[in-house]
This record gives structure tokens, C-alpha cells and sequence, in this order.
């Protein structure tokens, strides 16, 4: 029996993916080990994976102030990696303890660049390991780093060198704790300043072609494996959710997923109202108790059944939740926050599949009354939606990962 060790130590929109291709890999008789937070146990168990549970929250990272800081920050990709440093140098030893140790027996390691473990664990082990992108982060000419949307301006130059600029503020910001790491614990040499080449390091691209068309000049190690999507098909809803979307239209759907505003009292507000704006009912993510006959608060609906079953979804532009709206066929608002929340909603607009992106910073009741009447009246919208949802939906990203993790371990 193989173990595989799977790291993703975000949220739930990065959570959910590993989970899924986890599940698979456990049902064709693997051993998956899943590297996340604590708070994600259920989740693991439900899909039969073993859980290393991180000691590190993020949803308790962001309602902090430094998190409040790291939303505010936008899409300055300086500003958002000095954050991270921030919050995670005081925690750095501690998580890479919890990491390495989570990785003892481990035939394959998997996880995202963020400070390149799979590669530092897989090399001190003498192991397989690949990388994972949520989002595009392989340099190429065809468009920019989605931190730095700016470069396109400058040309095709300009797009490849923003990603290497983005890997190189990453490695600064990251080596003081990385580099005593592969020294004093793995034995591994230290990576000089100027960072270590990635060339054919195996990735798995786990988001659609449809919408990221394949970049040319992109390696044939990098796979588009297309999104890795955890279906709970035995799900039932509770009786108020039941009964809410059989009383009426089909609502609007709004929620910022694990982004946790400033005010979060104020941002209610502006949503309850703008949905009255507009003139739709409305599921919010929320507390229960605040629903009324237009709007029903709810705590955890699966996206995966509730999104198809809505006019239009409302939410931060996160990896998994775009996934899963484009995947329902209905029109998207995109109210990014930081990081690659805006390359989302901007991908999603050029789709046609939904209005351009509303950075949550600039959200007013007017601005989201607006956009909200325009996804649920424009029905050229509504049709390219659609669209797009069947060609998401005629992929198998998990079959396809599978089959790149079974050529690494040949």
C-alpha cells in the first residue's frame, strides 16, 4: 500500500480539493494522510483520510489584526508576502516540526509552493514529491502573475518576469526560517539567496482550461488536471433551507467564505440591503437567527448543492468557491479581497459568466444592488454560464491527477 501525504494548510477553499483527490486516491487503495488545520477533522474523516492536524487556524489568522491587515492589502503582492512572513515567522518552527513529522513513511509528498515543503521534505526523505497550483504560478508570456496584473501593460517580457519576481520576494521573505531548517534538522545544503531553480518540478495545475486557457510556452511537466471537486451527493438539507427555496424565486446566494470583515456587522448590512435594492430573496452566509422571509442566514450549505439551485452566487473570488459557481451554471459577483481573488473574478467576467469583479473595499449597497440585477437579468450571461458549467462539468480532474501520481510512483 502507497502512503501519500497531501499538505494544504489554508482554508477550506484549498481544504476541499485535497480532500477530494484524497478520497479518490484512498478509494483505489492508497494510504492518504492529510496535512491541514484541526478544524478540518470531519471533513477527513467523512473521505477516510488520516488527519496530521496543523496547530495554526487560518480562519483565526485572519479575524486577527495582523490578518485584518493582510485583507486590506489587496493585490500588492509585496504587502501580501511580507504579511505572511509576519504572521508565520513567530510560528515557522513549529509548523515545519508539524509538517516533517507528518511525512514519516511517506512514499509521495504533495503540496502547494508556498515555501516549496513538498521539494525540502521529498529531497530529505529521498521521496517523489510534486507541487499543487490553485492558481497559475508557472511563469509564462501569455498573461501575468495574478499578483501583478500590472505587468501585461509591458508585454510578454514583462508576464514571465512577474511570476519569477513573486517566487523571488516569496524566497526572501521565507528564508531566514527555511534555510537553518534544511541546514540543522533535514541535512539538507542551504539554497542560496537568489533562490533555487524549479525546472521540472512535476505540478498539478488543478483548475480548468476552460477557464485558464493552456499558455503555450507552459512545460509538458506542468498538468492541467482541471478542478478537483468534493460532491456530497447523500447531503440533505435542513427543513428551513428546504423550505426557504421551495417558498419563492430562486435566491441569491451571498458569501465571503473564510474572508472575515473588519465589520462584519456593516457588511451584513450592505448586503441585506442591496439584495432588497435589487429585488431578490437572498441565502447569506450567517447566523440563522437574523433570517427573514426574504432572507434565510445559514451556517454550512454544501456548495456543491446549493449553488445550482440559485439565480446567482455572490462571494470573494476564492479558488474552490469560483470553481464552484462557474461549475453551477449560474452568473458569479466577485468581490475579491487580496491575493489572487481578483485574477478569479476577472477570469469569470471574460468568461461572460459574470459582471467585472467589486473589490470588497470598494462595496456599497448600490454598487452590489447593481451587479446583482445585472447577473440575474442578463440572460446572454445566464447562457454563457451555462456553458461554461458543461465543459467544467465533462471534466474529471481527479481521474486525471490520479494518473500523473501513478506515473511519479512507478
Amino acid at each position: 500500500m502507497r502512503r501519500i501525504v497531501i499538505f494544504s494548510a489554508g482554508s477550506r477553499g484549498d481544504i476541499q480539493p485535497c480532500v477530494a483527490l484524497g478520497r479518490a486516491l484512498r478509494a483505489a487503495g492508497d494510504e492518504v494522510r492529510l496535512v491541514a488545520s484541526a478544524r478540518y477533522a470531519p471533513m477527513a474523516a467523512a473521505a477516510g483520510l488520516e488527519l496530521a492536524p496543523l496547530t495554526v487556524d487560518p480562519t483565526e489568522i485572519l479575524e486577527s489584526d495582523a490578518g485584518q491587515e493582510l485583507l486590506a492589502g489587496g493585490r500588492n503582492p509585496v504587502t501580501f508576502l511580507r504579511g505572511f512572513r509576519w504572521i508565520l515567522r513567530p510560528l515557522a518552527e513549529r509548523l515545519l516540526a508539524e509538517c516533517l513529522d507528518a511525512c514519516k513513511g511517506a512514499d509521495l509528498v504533495l503540496g502547494p509552493t508556498l515555501a516549496f515543503l513538498p521539494e525540502h521534505i521529498g529531497q530529505h526523505l529521498g521521496i517523489p514529491w510534486a507541487l499543487i497550483h490553485f492558481q497559475p504560478s508557472q511563469p509564462t508570456t501569455a498573461f501575468p502573475h495574478p499578483f501583478v496584473p500590472q505587468a501585461r501593460l509591458l508585454g510578454p517580457w514583462a508576464n514571465r518576469t512577474s511570476f519569477h519576481a513573486v517566487e523571488q520576494i516569496a524566497w526572501q521573505l521565507s528564508r531566514p526560517f527555511i534555510n537553518p531548517w534544511r541546514d540543522q534538522v533535514l541535512g539538507l545544503h542551504r539554497i542560496p539567496m537568489q533562490g533555487a531553480r524549479h525546472d521540472r518540478a512535476p505540478v498539478l495545475a488543478c483548475f480548468s482550461p476552460v477557464v485558464v486557457p493552456r499558455p503555450k510556452d507552459w512545460p509538458p511537466y506542468v498538468t492541467m488536471t482541471g478542478y478537483w471537486f468534493l460532491d456530497e451527493p447523500d447531503w440533505e438539507p435542513p427543513g428551513e433551507v428546504a423550505e426557504f427555496l421551495a417558498a419563492g424565486p430562486a435566491p441569491v446566494y451571498v458569501g465571503f467564505g473564510s474572508m472575515v470583515p473588519k465589520d462584519a456587522r456593516l457588511t451584513g448590512q450592505i448586503v441585506r440591503t442591496a439584495l432588497r435594492l435589487a429585488g431578490v430573496r437572498g441565502v447569506v452566509q450567517g447566523d440563522p437567527a437574523s433570517s427573514d422571509e426574504r432572507v434565510l442566514a445559514v451556517r454550512d450549505v454544501p456548495h456543491s448543492w446549493l449553488f445550482p439551485r440559485t439565480a446567482a452566487v455572490v462571494h470573494h473570488g476564492g479558488a474552490g468557491t469560483t470553481a464552484a459557481g462557474l461549475r453551477a451554471g449560474v452568473p458569479s459577483v466577485v468581490c475579491p479581497f487580496f491575493g489572487d481573488q481578483p485574477f478569479w473574478g476577472e477570469r469569470v467576467a471574460a468568461l461572460g459568466a459574470g459582471p467585472r469583479p467589486l473589490p470588497f473595499r470598494t462595496l456599497t449597497v448600490a454598487r452590489l444592488a447593481a451587479r446583482i440585477r445585472h447577473a440575474v437579468q442578463d440572460g446572454e450571461m445566464a447562457e454563457r454560464a451555462k456553458s461554461a458549467a458543461r465543459r467544467i462539468q465533462d471534466e474529471d480532474g481527479v481521474a486525471r491527477a490520479r494518473e500523473i501520481i501513478d506515473n511519479l510512483l512507478c
